[in-house]
């Protein structure tokens, strides 16, 4: 089993940062890539940054340059962050928490904490 807990969205002007925290319990550590998604309302989840277990770290194009990805492992612990500089109205939604396992481990498997709500405001 694989616990994520979401934490650190809120309320921030345009223009503004806030860094999201997501800790990890359980099976995480044969992990291949750790994901932050989106769902804005009426809108399909997106994929927002991930970094993979050997730290390789890609953004979708509309928050490159803005956004930052990473991991911190701890005992017992996997912690994941994104930092989000710039904000735009456009960056609002839930954020969630994302893990894959290896398919040929969990096939078909992946991991999702509970979301945590951004709002920008203009």
């Amino acid at each position: 089993q694989v616990q994520l807990v979401e934490s650190g969205g809120g309320l921030v002007q345009a223009g503004g940062s806030l860094g999201l925290s997501c800790a990890a319990s359980g099976n995480i550590f044969r992990m291949n890539t750790w994901n932050w998604y989106r769902q804005a309302p009426g809108k399909h989840r997106e994929l927002v940054a991930t970094i993979a277990s050997w730290g390789t770290a890609n953004y979708a194009d509309s928050v490159k340059g803005r956004f930052t990805i990473s991991r911190d492992d701890a005992k017992n612990m996997v912690y994941l962050y994104l930092q989000m500089n710039n904000l735009k109205p456009e960056d609002t939604a839930v954020y969630y928490c994302n893990a894959d396992p290896p398919p040929d481990l969990e096939p078909g498997i992946t991991y999702w904490g509970q979301g945590t709500q951004v709002t920008v405001s203009s």
